[in-house]
């Protein structure tokens, strides 16, 4: 039902990327390429510049050298010629001088673009997770794999910038090479050989921190939640009321330490590797450097040759092991970058298909269950089946049952959260999936048990119901003053929409605003500066109020009234009645008080329907329903 479309099959704990992996992760180069150029043109453009530009200072910097000792030299044996000399030197000065310039600028815009890509790529994991099916979000495989996309978001331009670092060494190694290759050719062929063995051995080593990173995927994110949980203002009552803080602080350290622990055996392994390679290197290196000494001894070179040739050496071994171990870090990139592509490339299985229909403006029919089965992904258990039951223009129906019978399972079905795996939800006598699905969810109005607390302030918290209306105001009252320049502020209760008042005060979170210091804009929450931390109850108003706010043909209320008082669920209701009149609703309750509004009432169990009718005709009944109104009729006596 839900499809994971990620390249290749999962990998084992202790399996390294094979041969095949490691050069196909090669192919997500071109599309990081692509990414950059998306996040500024411009920047991208300047970076490839400068860095071609710095390919030629170095051996600009070495061939001045060899003249300016050379002149120096000549100088000693004959009278001197000072002023070819000073402009030498000048010209040394105005190449070095020019180097460091071009150096800092492209740091500078490999720094501005670096935290263009992070916001970029960013946004695009955002807009990308929003469009996956909530399925998704319930699969601890796939929070693994998006752990692993979020860490990419920060560092992957290092990429770029390495892969245009070996475009500017390899131009810089091409013409130190011609002058190499001129005096002595073989001396390339001896540098090359000389670090073969560090690249490789970099390369192994890279396999094996990518698949420590990958395989420690969920306990890292068992760390993240451990540090949340021991130092959270949500969890902190019961940490402290229940002694919870040094059973976490254990947990993690144990946890912590594993990983430490690993990696430092891993890293220490690559020490002694690498080491004992470079000097390889080393000694490849001066093998070189004595056969060039004997040939200035010897007078076949000059003095200013041997510098040349000894600094041309040393930069072309330097830039030969810097391009292989560079060769190794892209590598062990590519594989890092691999698992953000890999996110993007996941699907969602619910979407609209091309040409889909609108939803009625109004609906005629209503919705009609036929025979609907569902069960969640990863699970072999029927959340519900055999589902029949309809649901009519202007009607109220309400799911009863005892927990986990399959109520909200309902709800999310006739939202489109999830599509059925048995029978077909119609809407007008057309099945629900042959509808836009931004159509269907814009059509009904949702406040589930479980709702979130944003920590956002109070208009923005009702706001959230019906973003489109109040966007334009929700986005200039959170601006600063430079950023709305001549624009009026939203000072005050004048200027909230009169849709984000009208939904405040039909819920009743209105009675909430005399304790606010700012009114609609109090901050709420205890995660920023100056939020005010709300009950249960008084939250539960402000998620009513986001549903309020949509004019939707379909109400769902899944315990709406779970955390208020009598009095309050009382004034709740004489107000949510006037509400749902003439529309469709479906609420979801234990208690009957609440219940008893709806027009028909649906009782579930162990996913299937058992009864159907009235508060009256259930009773009669004798079944389900009146033995759980017994009991808790009886609580109240």
């Amino acid at each position: 039902m839900v499809q994971h479309f990620v390249s290749g099959p999962p990998r084992k704990d202790n399996e390294r990327p094979t041969l095949h992996e490691r050069f196909a992760a090669l192919r997500y180069i071109p599309p990081l390429i692509k990414l950059v150029w998306e996040t500024h043109r411009g920047y991208t453009l300047a970076m490839a510049i400068l860095r071609l530009l710095r390919s030629g200072v170095p051996v600009a910097t070495l061939w001045i050298g060899k003249l300016i000792i050379d002149t120096v030299v000549a100088a000693r044996e004959s009278s001197p010629d000072f002023a070819r000399l000073w402009k030498l030197v000048a010209l040394e000065i105005v190449i070095v001088t020019t180097g460091d310039v071009l150096a800092r600028a492209s740091a500078l815009v490999e720094s501005l673009l670096g935290d263009l890509f992070s916001n970029h790529t960013s946004i695009r994991l955002m807009e990308h997770a929003a469009a996956l099916d909530l399925a998704h979000f319930e699969d601890p495989a796939f929070y693994d794999q998006l752990e692993r996309a979020r860490r990419q978001t920060t560092s992957r331009i290092g990429l770029l910038a390495q892969l245009l670092a070996i475009a500017q060494d390899a131009l810089t190694l091409i013409s130190l090479g011609a002058a190499l290759v001129v005096y002595s050719p073989w001396l390339l062929l001896l540098l090359a050989i000389s670090v073969l063995p560090s690249f490789f051995g970099e390369t192994h080593f890279a396999s094996l921190e990518y698949s420590m990173q990958f395989r420690w995927t969920p306990e890292r994110r068992q760390l993240d939640y451990l540090r949340y949980v021991a130092a959270s203002d949500r969890t902190a009552k019961e940490v402290q009321l229940f002694g919870l803080s040094s059973w976490l602080i254990e947990r993690f350290r144990r946890l912590s330490w594993r990983f430490y622990d690993e990696n430092k055996k891993l890293s220490i392994r690559k020490a002694n590797v690498s080491t004992a390679l470079s000097l390889i290197g080393t000694l490849g290196y001066y093998t070189a450097y004595a056969v060039i000494l004997m040939r200035a001894v010897k007078g076949a070179i000059s003095i200013g040759t041997l510098t040349f040739l000894a600094g041309s050496f040393a930069r072309s071994r330097g830039l030969i092991q810097g391009l292989l171990m560079s060769a190794g870090g892209i590598y062990q990139q590519c594989l890092y970058l691999k698992d953000l592509f890999d996110f993007f490339e996941m699907k969602p299985s619910i979407a609209s298909a091309p040409g889909a229909l609108r939803v009625p403006q109004p609906m005629r029919e209503g919705f009609v269950f036929e025979d609907v089965g569902f069960q969640y992904p990863g699970s072999d258990a029927w959340a519900v089946r055999h589902v029949n039951f309809t649901l009519g223009p202007g009607e109220r129906i309400a799911f009863v049952g005892e927990n986990g019978a399959g109520k909200t399972t309902l709800t999310k079905l006739l939202a489109r959260l999830y599509d059925p795996g048995e029978g077909r939800i119609l809407l007008d006598g057309i099945d629900l999936r042959e509808y836009d699905i931004h159509s269907v969810r814009r059509a009904i109005g949702v406040i589930f048990q479980d709702f979130v607390k944003y920590d956002l302030r109070f208009d923005e918290n009702v706001g959230v119901g019906e973003i489109d209306k109040v966007r334009l105001y929700l986005d200039e009252s959170g601006a600063t003053e430079q950023q709305l320049e001549s624009k009026p502020s939203a000072d005050g209760n004048g200027e909230v929409p009169g849709s984000i008042v009208s939904a405040s005060e039909k819920s009743l979170a209105s009675s909430l605003l005399p304790r606010f210091a700012k009114g609609y804009q109090q901050m709420l929450g205890r995660r920023f500066d100056e939020g005010v931390e709300l009950s249960g109850g008084e939250w539960q108003k402000i998620a009513l109020a986001r549903a309020y706010m949509r004019d939707a043909q379909v109400l769902i209320l899944d315990e709406p009234t779970a955390s208020l008082d009598a009095r309050a669920e009382y004034e709740v209701f004489i107000r949510f009645s006037k509400l749902v009149a003439g529309r469709m609703a479906v609420i979801i309750s234990h208690r009957f008080s609440t219940v008893r509004m709806a027009d028909r009432i649906i009782v579930l169990q162990n996913g299937a329907v058992t009864e159907d009718g009235s508060h009256a005709e259930l009773i009669a009944r004798g079944g389900l329903y009146a033995e759980l109104f017994a009991l808790q009729a009886e609580g109240y006596r």
